[in-house]
């Protein structure tokens, strides 16, 4: 079949300067007033207006609770899922101040309520440690939600005030008597601002059950009352803190050693809080927070961290006689294989970089965690000594399996060297050099290369077909995956190499693309494939270069319009509409023998056969042939209809990968991809109900 041509990317146009400048003046200058920023760019403050944004609205609000708890004042909070749609929050701290403030000439709370940067987070008089860096929590919530209702309980009374869309209905009064201090919150989030308004119970309790863990002796309640007749309670409390949360996290994996190691100290009024076990796997999950806010990209307290385990673990070694003198150190790598960690700080003024508080600056962390970490665990190490050996044997494996790898990986590398960094011979690049908009498809099967080959458009456009299924990274170390070929093709392909020596500068590809069957085969080469880049390359991930393409299930074509259905209810609902058109009155099954046939047979004969397993033609009394093709292989397609379908960026459509958990992510891929069978079977058992379109 010819190959249809494409359109190329049309170039955009030129916009004249204007020279008139008296059109643009005072006039032209925009004052946003009070909480109208937040409405006019609510994006700017939690993110976006789906579901992320919307639960931030929730996390806004409980941080003042945690605030209260951290300076000590607090030890119970409460959230409610109310059935009219609106949120509760509570706690027993101290209570917003109610007395008239000396700036705004209006009550304290409503200066809270109502103005930007405004809170106990800033001066010295206000928290002693706070998550929030920016001050705008709670007046954000307030802004973007339609109604709000502020209670506090202080000085013996409870103290209300109402608000509408980040307005004040009324002054703040006095409405009753009250024992004890605290606040509540109840807020309904807007439906002219939020896409969803609907809360996921289970992301309320995954976040909360973390801040508890961070936040010891607090005990957090999670009440959905939303229906009536079935309403659900959840509580956490965990007097361990961070060590119970390193314990829950390796529930499932088989520990070296039996004791964890745990550490909180206050120096320079910085609270430090570090726990840490060794498990019997080859993968690192390290997690660090500051001001319980998680720190997904490090920072200064993280870096103290890595440097005093290191140290600390060779200058054990070498003092017991472990490591002899002609030995070599161990290395970072080789001190945080199978390393499950948890570094908490909580300072006064914390520096983070961006508005997402990803990654800790404070400069003077750096010492004082690489001070508390190097004094306490070598202390546990001494008074540990069966933990110790148990960790020690683990590192001195993990030093061998290195120098294993290495010699593979440099073996792969220089080898790649003599031949001038020659591509993988199965590779079809494409002609532009520069990786902006550049994509790597990576199939499965030649059959579907193949046709991804001359589908494609070659100038941005590259195809690596696989041969069969990868090896499970999450059971090997890195020197029997570079033995892989598959594998060792596919990391010559992406250019940024691996390990110590990855740079994800050297990308050659801005997104790489997993497209395989859409049959259990395909299904279990992309989780292969997404283990792979999420143990090895998660940097990839993080930076949004992965993408699973998503090729459709079913062509149901009539005549020469052809649809394209990703589902069974969509090419249920594609046919539903076919047959409900005007000259469509009745649909009736015939086989490819009969529509040979058709000319001598009655238009009211109804047949119900289908041609095969895969194609399906029904025929209207009208004469209209819809024409329904399963597709269970890429290679089942024609150049033009993978083009179509799943490479044309006009029309496709993929899914990102990204990490929203990134513990629960590493719990699911321990399970599904260890070397713990019986936790694999538990999973599929409680599962299996919850699975659509099984192959079998």
């Amino acid at each position: 079949m010819a190959k249809k041509p494409k359109k190329k990317p049309a170039k955009p146009k030129k916009i004249k300067k204007q020279s008139n400048s008296s059109e643009y003046g005072a006039k032209q200058i925009t004052v946003l007033e009070g909480l109208d920023p937040v409405r006019k760019r609510p994006g700017m403050y939690i993110g976006n207006t789906a579901e992320a944004g919307l639960h931030h609205m929730i996390w806004e609000v409980v941080d003042n609770g945690f605030d209260e708890a951290m300076a000590g004042f607090a030890d119970l909070i409460t959230i409610t899922l109310n059935a009219d749609g609106t949120v509760s929050v509570t706690d027993n701290g101290r209570g917003i101040p109610v007395e008239k403030h000396p700036v705004t000439k209006v009550s304290s709370l409503e200066t809270v309520m109502t103005k930007l940067h405004a809170g106990g987070k800033f001066g010295d008089s206000g928290y002693k440690v706070s998550g929030g860096l920016h001050g705008v929590g709670v007046s954000v919530v307030n802004a973007l939600s339609e109604y709000v209702r502020a209670e506090v309980k202080r000085d013996g009374k409870l103290w209300v005030q109402e608000y509408k869309r980040g307005k004040p209905l009324k002054n703040i009064k006095a409405v009753k008597a009250a024992k004890g201090t605290g606040t509540r919150i109840t807020f309904k989030p807007d439906t002219q601002i939020f896409t969803v308004t609907e809360f996921n119970i289970k992301t309320i309790i995954k976040h909360l059950r973390q801040q508890a863990y961070l936040t010891k002796g607090v005990k957090i309640i999670i009440k959905d009352e939303r229906k009536k007749k079935d309403p659900r309670e959840y509580s956490f409390y965990f007097e361990g803190g961070i060590a119970s949360y390193v314990r829950y996290l390796n529930h499932k994996k088989e520990p070296k050693h039996e004791n964890i190691f745990y550490i909180q100290k206050e120096l320079d009024n910085v609270q430090i809080e570090i726990a840490l076990q060794y498990v019997n796997e080859f993968n690192e999950t390290t997690f660090t927070f500051a001001n319980n806010i998680h720190t997904t990209e490090g920072g200064m307290h993280l870096v103290g961290f890595k440097t005093a385990l290191t140290r600390t673990l060779n200058n054990f070694a070498r003092n017991k006689n472990i490591l002899k003198e002609k030995d070599e150190n161990l290395t970072g790598d080789d001190t945080r294989e199978g390393l499950t960690a948890i570094i908490s700080v909580k300072l006064k003024d914390p520096q983070f970089e961006g508005q997402t508080k990803s990654k800790l600056g404070n400069a003077e962390i750096k010492s004082m965690v690489d001070s508390v970490m190097t004094e306490n665990f070598g202390i546990f190490l001494e008074e540990h000594p069966r933990d110790a050996e148990n960790i020690m044997s683990k590192c001195l494996l993990a030093a061998r399996a290195r120098a294993a790898a290495k010699n593979a990986r440099d073996t792969i590398l220089r080898k790649g060297a003599l031949d001038g960094l020659t591509l993988p011979g199965k590779l079809s690049d494409c002609s532009s050099k520069g990786n902006e908009n550049t994509e790597l498809y990576i199939v499965e099967g030649d059959s579907a290369g193949g046709s991804a080959k001359q589908g494609r458009e070659r100038e941005f456009q590259a195809i690596l077909p696989l041969r069969g299924k990868i090896l499970n990274v999450e059971r090997a170390r890195i020197d029997k995956m570079l033995a892989n070929n598959e594998i060792k093709s596919l990391i010559i392909a992406l250019g940024t190499n691996i390990g110590e020596q990855f740079n994800i500068e050297d990308l050659r590809y801005n997104k790489i693309i997993i497209m395989t069957d859409a049959d259990v085969d395909g299904a279990h080469i992309k989780t292969l494939l997404l283990t792979l880049f999420y143990r090895y390359f998660p940097e990839l991930i993080n930076n949004g270069h992965i993408y699973v393409a998503k090729p459709p299930l079913y062509s149901v074509g009539k005549g020469k319009d052809v649809k394209w259905a990703y589902s069974d209810e969509e090419k249920d609902a594609i046919v539903e509409k076919l047959l409900q058109e005007k000259e469509v009155k009745a649909a009736q099954k015939v086989t490819k023998k009969e529509k040979k046939n058709e000319e001598t047979e009655s238009e009211e004969e109804a047949i119900d056969e289908t041609v095969d397993q895969d194609m399906e033609i029904l025929k209207t009394k009208a004469g209209t042939r819809i024409n329904i093709q399963r597709y269970k292989g890429l290679g089942e397609m024609n150049p033009d209809q993978l083009w179509t379908t799943t490479m044309d960026p006009e029309t496709r459509i993929m899914k990102i990968i990204n990490i929203e958990d990134a513990a629960k992510a590493d719990e699911v891929f321990d399970i599904l991809m260890g070397g713990e069978v019986e936790n694999r079977k538990r999973f599929i058992q409680s599962h299996a109900k919850s699975v659509k379109n099984l192959d079998i």
